[in-house]
């Protein structure tokens, strides 16, 4: 990997905080370490997300979400940085002397999906210092769902108040010119919707309300885990044989808008052939070099990311109608009790999104959504609880 410049201990940060395991220990404040002053917020969102998912454009929406990801880490040349994946959009911190290749990555990106997906994206870095000058704060945690890798968790307010910020117009990036292509190397969607297989998909949010206290807020969202937890797998959407994989996949014209070079119908053949050749070694379990089917599609189970916390805790869980009952009634209370304010989508289906830089790594990603609204859908019934 080259760099173009020495690392510097703020540059190191990220890579130096510990992992945790146990999902249960998320609120615990300890975990969380403060970003440096001198790092940046990345965040992006694609604008009335809600008529794209009416218009069933699930997948279009998650592709766009999971390029921000794939395009930054691309540019960063791999290494590791703090990112969240939010279902119509991503949130990322980078340090200052990644701060141009993230807005050189998240103005392509605009552009991008602006030209491939028919959808427009908002993109803005936030210092994080002009977080703090807020009274706000940016903490961050390592979660490790398996031994392969781990995600971000957020703390501290200041990805909400960013969020808000961009939605408000506030440091914006403006979009590359038009034809701009971000290195969206190792971006798929090879993998079939994913049916429920205990009654439904469950997409949660739930953030604190407003001047909530922060150890009620911590104990609803403590219940709420254990609730999850009790069940089988913790409410993992994805089955232990993995997703369901067909060929050709519904994702095709998404992945050969996502890869450089040629024309749109050279990629497309490119695609088609190249996934009818992983579809084969994979149903058949054939090794290719380094590359062990079984081994791979178990990481792609681990490796899925269906719960995650970034000022709110968000998760895609297969449920039966009975936990999700007690999720609604728990929040519903602590609603009431003035200490949350959440939005609940129930569908029949989740979905994947895959960045797989390398498929010899262990560490590749699975970004997981409801298949029918997911998280922007619960967003909606989110901010409609706001409004009342």
């Amino acid at each position: 990997m080259i760099r173009h410049h020495p690392m510097t201990p703020g540059e190191t940060f990220y890579g130096a905080i510990p992992v945790f395991h146990g999902f249960t220990s998320l609120m615990d404040p300890k975990l969380y370490s403060p970003l440096p002053d001198d790092w940046t917020i990345g965040v992006a969102d694609i604008v009335d997300s809600t008529k794209a998912i009416a218009a069933h454009r699930y997948k279009a929406v998650n592709m766009a979400g999971a390029a921000v990801i794939a395009a930054v880490t691309n540019a960063l040349e791999g290494r590791e940085f703090p990112f969240v994946f939010g279902g119509d959009g991503a949130s990322f911190a980078v340090a200052p002397g990644d701060l141009d290749p993230a807005r050189e990555a998240l103005a392509a990106t605009a552009t991008w999906v602006r030209g491939d997906l028919d959808l427009k994206m908002r993109v803005a870095l936030v210092p994080v210092s002009a977080i703090r000058a807020q009274g706000l704060d940016v903490r961050v945690a390592r979660f490790g769902p398996s031994a392969n890798l781990s995600y971000a968790m957020f703390s501290g307010g200041g990805l909400g108040w960013a969020d808000a910020a961009m939605k408000r117009g506030e440091f914006a990036v403006t979009e590359a010119p038009a034809g701009t292509q971000p290195d969206l190397s190792g971006l798929s969607c090879r993998f079939e919707e994913i049916p429920a297989s205990r009654g439904l998909i469950l997409s949660v949010l739930v953030v604190p309300a407003r001047g909530a206290e922060a150890q009620a807020f911590r104990k609803v969202i403590e219940d709420v885990i254990d609730l999850v937890e009790r069940s089988p797998d913790a409410g993992r959407p994805v089955p232990s044989q993995g997703p369901p994989l067909k060929w050709p996949p519904q994702g095709l014209e998404y992945e050969a808008r996502a890869k450089r070079g040629g024309s749109l119908l050279q990629r497309r053949i490119g695609v088609l052939f190249y996934t009818l050749f992983v579809y084969l070694i994979v149903r058949f379990d054939i090794k290719i070099g380094g590359f062990v089917p079984k081994l791979y599609t178990r990481q792609v189970v681990e490796n899925s990311d269906f719960r995650k916390y970034d000022d709110g805790l968000r998760m895609i869980l297969d449920c039966t109608p009975e936990l999700a009952r007690a999720l609604s009634d728990r929040l519903a209370a602590a609603a009431r009790d003035g200490i949350v304010r959440y939005g609940l989508y129930q569908q029949d289906a989740a979905m994947m999104t895959c960045f797989t830089p390398s498929a010899l790594r262990s560490d590749h990603v699975h970004f997981i959504d409801g298949a029918r609204g997911g998280y922007a859908s619960a967003a909606t019934a989110l901010k409609a609880m706001m409004a009342s």
